[in-house]
């Protein structure tokens, strides 16, 4: 689709927020608005697909209710439906025929019982099947007695029945197998929700250029993946964006704690067109309890929460993930936690790429032991890649990105890169053009060393500064500031001196024509 159909369809897609904009708060109606978006989807998608098995019956999927064979031809379609999609839909439960219902007769009818049911339906309809996990409680956020709607039923109903009424005009163009603005419109949706909502919402989302920037740190050099894995995986637009870098990725995984963020994160896969075969995303906390702990995984991405705290258990000394260190991050600052995790994680010929606050590269006490033995006893790092202030919602601190490999090509150092300079100012964001992308992804696969930009330092470098990772240590961007002429500044003093002298002359000359006493 075009990119001024694409804008069209966000403009709609915003435009439908508004409508919920002031009954509730912006995470309320984000919830609200994507699952609308999501159930349209699964109905598009059931029609087509059943359109297409009863084309050689000369036959559409609503033709079949009523027909004197309608029970084999649904049970038929169920069958295939479930192994195929993972789920499956009536005619009578596609949301174009329940906005029809809804608007009949261009007055508001009552539908929130039958929707409730429909979305009820979707998920039983997957009990049994393989799919059945994928496909649990994902409507639950879908609340459609809440008083966020409206005081009474109809107030809820009216709301409900605008919402899928301007949904329902909108084209999905599922067809197109190269269109993907169901997608990118889905993306767009959860970005403007973080701008809006702030640190909350930031909590999940990653901006688009940061996820460019793990995604192509992790497939330089390859074309396709056996897998790809993000612990605190959010709405899922990061494992997502590894796959726009490759071919094929055969297989996705990811584990996140809030419960409304994994439903995102399993229907923005759906949505992406991610087969459920393919994806196994994990509703739990990944520190406390890892969900594919045995499993190890080609590319690694993550942007945990920064700082975060948590239980710094010693009972995790028995863990394998943090065993061998000897020493645990603290339970107030669980970013090295994230790494020891991912670290355990990653298979030997796989790269990991982690967004972290800057403290982790020169914080002491278990944190610096933590970094020694990943440096000097492992020899895992890879990268050091510092980001510009304020890219993130919710939070203005730098960041910066760490490259671990188990089995690393360059094994005598360590390149540092300076990108905090290298933005542009959007309003009160800052964001990474094109270009100073391209610049990160050029200089980490080239190893290229560029004054004030980048540095390779030997691993002797690093012990030298007892595995303080600052980025300043390594490269230096000191500018000089330009020489002072001390001899032009005397004269330029001299000669205002001479100048206050002539003024002073003149208002003694005009004090003593006006009889009165000068100022000096």
């Amino acid at each position: 689709m075009a990119a001024e159909q694409k804008q069209k369809l966000e403009q709609q897609l915003w435009n439908i927020a508004n409508t919920l904009r002031g009954k509730m708060d912006a995470d309320d109606f984000r919830d609200y608005i994507l699952g609308f978006i999501f159930y349209k989807y699964l109905s598009t998608k059931m029609d087509l697909y059943a359109n297409t098995i009863l084309k050689p019956d000369g036959l559409t999927f609503q033709e079949i209710e009523g027909h004197p064979e309608e029970e084999v031809f649904m049970q038929e379609i169920k069958q295939l439906s479930i192994d195929k999609l993972g789920f499956f839909l009536e005619p009578c439960d596609l949301f174009s025929e329940l906005a029809r219902r809804g608007n009949a007769g261009g007055k508001n009818n009552f539908i929130l019982g039958d929707l409730a049911k429909v979305l009820t339906h979707i998920e039983q309809s997957t009990m049994g099947s393989e799919s059945e996990e994928d496909f649990g409680n994902l409507f639950s956020d879908l609340d459609l007695t809440s008083h966020k709607l409206g005081k009474s039923e109809t107030d809820k109903n009216e709301l409900i029945v605008k919402v899928l009424v301007h949904l329902d005009e909108i084209d999905f163009d599922l067809e197109n197998t190269d269109s993907d603005v169901l997608g990118d419109a889905y993306e767009y949706l959860i970005g403007q929700f973080a701008s809006g909502a702030g640190k909350k919402a930031g909590e999940f989302y990653t901006p688009q250029q940061v996820s460019s920037i793990l995604a192509q740190l992790v497939t330089v050099g390859k074309d396709q993946l056996k897998s790809v894995y993000d612990p605190t995986c959010g709405s899922g637009s990061l494992l997502l964006r590894v796959a726009k870098e490759v071919k094929d990725v055969s297989a996705f995984y990811g584990q996140e704690m809030n419960p409304t963020t994994y439903n995102l994160c399993r229907m923005n896969m759906i949505m992406h067109d991610v087969h459920y075969k393919r994806f196994d995303i994990k509703n739990e906390d990944t520190l406390e309890r890892p969900q594919h702990f045995d499993m190890r995984f080609e590319a690694i991405v993550a942007n945990p929460p920064f700082s975060a705290n948590w239980s710094a258990s010693p009972l995790f000394m028995n863990d394998d993930r943090f065993s061998a260190y000897g020493k645990l991050a603290p339970s107030s600052k669980a970013d090295f936690a994230f790494v020891q995790h991912m670290v355990h994680q990653l298979d030997d010929n796989g790269t990991m790429a982690i967004v972290l606050p800057h403290g982790v590269l020169f914080r002491g006490a278990a944190e610096g032991h933590i970094r020694q033995y990943l440096i000097k006893d492992k020899n895992y790092l890879d990268a050091v890649i510092g980001l510009p202030a304020n890219i993130f919602y919710g939070t203005s601190i730098p960041t910066c990105i760490l490259v671990l490999k188990k089995k690393r090509t360059n094994t005598e150092n360590i390149l540092f890169i300076d990108a905090s300079q290298h933005y542009e100012k959007v309003k009160t964001q800052n964001v990474l053009r094109t270009e100073d992308i391209d610049k990160i992804i050029s200089t980490y696969e080239n190893r290229v060393v560029e004054e004030k930009y980048s540095h390779i330092a030997l691993l002797s470098e690093l012990e030298t500064n007892d595995y303080n990772l600052n980025i300043p240590r390594y490269v230096d961007t000191f500018e000089e500031e330009d020489a002072v002429d001390l001899t032009s500044i005397t004269a330029e003093l001299r000669a205002l001196d001479n100048l206050g002298k002539t003024t002073d002359a003149t208002i003694a000359e005009f004090c003593t024509e006006l009889g009165i006493e000068t100022p000096f």
